[in-house]
């Protein structure tokens, strides 16, 4: 089972909110989803991005990838 690291949209209409999730690569945008491991709302100013550090740290050790969205605000938030 391939797992990734990204972004599963919750916020509602023209107000988008955004959970990052490890998930499996067969499962939709918004659908199942192993573990919640950070939030992004990028209409706060600034964007506020929320990330348990532990918990991505052992995705990214388990070989878990994150999608380019989600590298970018690893990156922003100093997480290799």
């Amino acid at each position: 089972m391939a797992v990734k690291l990204r972004l599963t949209r919750v916020g509602s209409k023209k107000n988008p909110i955004y959970r990052v999730v490890a998930a499996d690569t067969r499962s939709p945008r918004d659908g199942k989803f192993i573990e919640i491991v950070g939030r992004y709302n990028p209409q706060s100013e600034p964007s506020l991005i929320e990330l348990d550090e532990e918990k991505v740290r052992g995705w990214l050790e388990k070989g878990a990838q994150p999608t380019d969205p989600v590298a970018k605000l690893l990156k922003a938030k100093g997480i290799e």
